[in-house]
């Protein structure tokens, strides 16, 4: 995030030494007395970056277990068809990263929904690759990692930058009247709030729908002093590493920077309308190079006396449209549930469905909640999402 945060104890100057508490015996080893610094940035030493100060040297590698491949399969890679994924029949799985299930992709991102049973207890995970986008649309629980501690819940976007070691921990264990729901995206750039709300120095300015105090930074940083071994998985190029170390990942005992994980919740996403229908870059949460994420919301209706507060009919030539939609009444489709997914490809025009642009006239208000991924390249679809696919969804304009 483009602005400052510190938690626990960092030394006055960066890159010099940091003494741990006297113990009232002198090791023999110098470097046993100071906590080792560790620099966490991307784009080089240009990018974004935090200086982390460890109890132990972070690079002790004990055991490097053989990789898993985890390229999702592929079903179509040239698609031309509008298509609805049925995402709530995606299966639970007891384990985190065996739930997340990978539906669309191209080379900048993976757009996949994952319903996990169980906290993650047994490793770490850390994603080599891409920054990470998870979605809670259902349960609720803790984010940690080594930056610290982030509480989740209902509508919470975390963001996670590439690098973040990290476990997910849920309230309770999901059973058959409560379940966890995830939409996650990985992307291959990194994931920033929108340029155009940020003035020349990042601070979100006052046109900006959201706001610095909306932003929850980590808390309640853990710092566990100990060797054994911790088995981290870490993704990269595609596949799944498992390594073993000699010390807990979370034995950070200060920090500073801007380069950490956070959370925003939809709810306080504040919507920009007007007297006429509103563009989709008005509900713009985040941005990459390849891809914008929007969050439709409730809101009042245009108000201009002829006003049709139905989204007109657009054309999508420059990018594929993805909308997953999580609760409420959703005025511009029919037959839209909590947990569906419409891909809306580039290149043929899409709208509002038949008899919603005439059901919005006259209507002062919507109440619903959307997250949007427009990307700027087209999606290929995988062999999970064709089973979702509904297969009739591309019809649905017919009068």
């Amino acid at each position: 995030m483009p602005f400052y945060h510190t938690l626990g104890q960092i030394p006055q100057k960066r890159h010099t030494q940091f003494a741990k508490p006297a113990t009232g015996t002198d090791s023999p080893v110098p470097s046993a007395n100071l906590y080792y610094e560790q620099l966490f940035g991307t784009i080089g030493f240009e990018g974004m970056s935090s200086l982390l100060y460890h109890a132990h040297r972070p690079t002790m590698v004990k055991h490097v277990s053989d990789s898993v491949d985890m390229t999702p399969k592929l079903a179509v890679d040239k698609n031309m068809l509008s298509r609805k994924l049925l995402g709530f029949e995606v299966p639970p799985a007891d384990d985190f990263l065996d739930s997340r299930t990978p539906l669309l992709l191209n080379n900048d991102l993976i757009v996949g929904l994952a319903s996990p049973r169980q906290s993650m207890t047994d490793y770490f995970y850390k994603n080599a690759d891409s920054d990470e986008l998870l979605f809670v649309h259902r349960g609720a629980g803790r984010l940690r990692t080594l930056f610290g501690t982030l509480p989740f819940g209902y509508g919470d976007y975390l963001i996670i930058p590439r690098g973040v070691i990290y476990q997910i921990e849920f309230d309770q264990p999901a059973d058959a009247t409560s379940e966890n729901r995830l939409l996650y995206v990985e992307s291959h750039s990194p994931i920033y709030t929108p340029k155009r709300y940020r003035n020349q120095f990042g601070q979100l300015l006052e046109h900006s729908p959201f706001c610095e105090r909306d932003i929850r930074r980590p808390q309640d940083l853990e710092t566990h002093d100990e060797t054994g071994d911790f088995l981290i998985k870490i993704k990269k190029q595609g596949s799944l590493h498992s390594l073993v170390y000699a010390s807990h990942p979370f034995d950070v005992v200060g920090w500073d920077g801007y380069n950490y994980p956070y959370a925003f919740n939809i709810q306080n996403f504040e919507p920009i309308t007007g007297r006429v229908h509103q563009p989709p870059p008005v509900h713009q949460t985040f941005q990459t190079d390849s891809f914008v994420v929007c969050s439709f919301v409730p809101r009042l209706f245009d108000y201009h006396p002829l006003a049709i507060p139905a989204p007109y009919n657009h054309s999508n030539i420059d990018s594929d449209e993805v909308i997953y939609y999580v609760d409420g009444d959703f005025m511009s489709r029919n037959d839209i549930k909590p947990g569906h997914i419409t891909l809306h490809p580039g290149g043929i025009p899409h709208g509002p469905a038949p008899g919603a642009m005439e059901r919005s006239i006259g209507k002062k208000e919507t109440v619903e909640y959307a997250v949007m991924v427009d990307t700027f390249r087209p999606l290929m679809l995988t062999e999970q999402a064709l089973k979702l696919d509904d297969g009739i969804y591309y019809q649905s304009w017919l009068e």
